[in-house]
C-alpha cells in the first residue's frame, strides 16, 4: 500500500512539475494566412486520439486579416506567446507550423537562444520563398499576377505585408535581396552579421520534417515546401543545390549530415486541406510526436 502510495505521490509530483509521465511532448501550432486557431480542430483532434493526454497548444495570435501583419513582428508575438510554454516543459516540445506559419516558426527559432524544440514540423510551407499567383489569384484577361507583383512587394509600402515578405522573384534576384525584409536575411541570400547566432539557434532542433506535395495549388513552386526553388530561367532547383544548403548559410547541410531532416511527399492534397488529412497526419506527422 505504502508503495502505492509512493508513486501516486510521485506521478502527482511530476504531473505538477510539467513533466509528461506518458512520454509525449506537447505540440505546438502555429496557423498560416488567413486562418485563425479554428482551423486546427481536426489536427488536434488527430493528436489526440492518436497520443492520449497529449497537450496541444493552438497560439491565438495574428488571426485571419491580422496575418498580414510584416513577418518579423509576427515572429515576436509568437516567440513571446510560445516562450512561457518551452519553459513549462524542460524536456522538450514539438512545432508543427502550417503554411506562412512554417516561416515564422523558422524566424522564431532563429531569435531564441534556448529554445528546447525536438522536431520542427513544417507543413506546406514557402520556406524557399513563393513566386507565382496559386490557382486562387488568376484573374481572366490579365497577365499572370507573378509579371508584375515584384513592384508592389520590392518596396517599403509592400514589405508591410507578410506575402510579400517571403515573395521571391528568380528574375529580379538583385531586386529580391536588396528590398525583402524577412526572406533574404532569414535564408542567408542577404549576408548580415547575425547568420552565425541564427545558424546555432536553429540547429538545436533534433528533427526537420518537410511535408508538401504537387497538388498543393497555393505553395508556387510546390516544392518550395522542400527548399526547392527556381533558377531564373524557372528550371527547379532541388534543396541539395541551392546556395543556401551547399554553402550550409543556417544549418540545412549539417542537419541533413547529421540525419536530422525528413521529407513527405503526398500528391492529391490541396493547400486548405493539410491540416485536415488523416492520412497525412497518420504518413507524415504521427510518428514525430513522441
Amino acid at each position: 500500500m505504502k508503495s502505492l502510495q509512493t508513486i501516486g505521490a510521485v506521478s502527482l509530483l511530476l504531473l505538477l512539475m510539467g513533466a509528461h509521465i506518458d512520454g509525449y511532448k506537447p505540440v505546438i501550432l502555429v496557423h498560416g494566412v488567413f486562418e485563425g486557431t479554428g482551423h486546427f480542430e481536426k489536427l488536434t483532434e488527430f493528436i489526440t486520439q492518436a497520443h492520449p493526454g497529449t497537450e496541444v497548444h493552438v497560439i491565438s495570435l495574428f488571426n485571419d486579416l491580422q496575418s498580414l501583419t510584416p513577418m518579423w513582428k509576427q515572429v515576436r508575438g509568437f516567440r513571446e506567446k510560445i516562450k512561457p510554454i518551452m519553459q513549462k516543459f524542460p524536456d522538450g516540445v514539438h512545432l508543427l507550423c502550417y503554411s506562412q506559419g512554417g516561416l515564422i516558426c523558422r524566424g522564431l527559432l532563429y531569435k531564441t537562444a534556448r529554445h528546447n524544440v525536438d522536431t520542427f514540423i513544417s507543413l506546406s510551407s514557402p520556406q524557399a520563398g513563393q513566386y507565382g499567383a496559386t490557382e486562387y489569384l488568376q484573374f481572366p484577361l490579365l497577365p499572370p499576377l507573378k509579371e508584375f507583383v515584384f513592384n508592389f512587394c520590392y518596396n517599403t509600402f509592400g514589405q508591410h505585408y507578410s506575402i510579400c515578405n517571403y515573395w521571391n522573384d528568380p528574375h529580379r534576384r538583385s531586386r529580391y535581396q536588396k528590398s525583402s525584409a524577412f526572406l533574404a536575411p532569414i535564408n542567408g541570400d542577404r549576408p548580415h552579421e547575425k547568420m552565425k547566432v541564427w545558424k546555432k539557434n536553429f540547429l538545436r532542433i533534433k528533427n526537420l520534417v518537410l511535408i508538401g506535395g504537387p497538388d498543393d495549388g497555393v505553395i508556387t513552386p510546390w516544392q518550395s515546401s522542400l527548399f526547392g526553388f527556381y533558377d531564373k530561367k524557372e528550371n527547379m532547383v532541388e534543396m541539395k543545390d541551392q546556395r543556401f544548403y551547399r554553402k550550409d548559410l543556417f544549418g540545412l547541410k549539417t542537419l541533413d549530415a547529421r540525419g536530422g531532416i525528413s521529407t513527405c511527399v503526398r500528391p492529391g492534397v490541396q493547400h486548405l486541406l493539410w491540416h485536415s488529412n488523416l492520412t497525412v497526419f497518420n504518413d507524415c506527422i504521427e510518428k514525430w510526436l513522441t
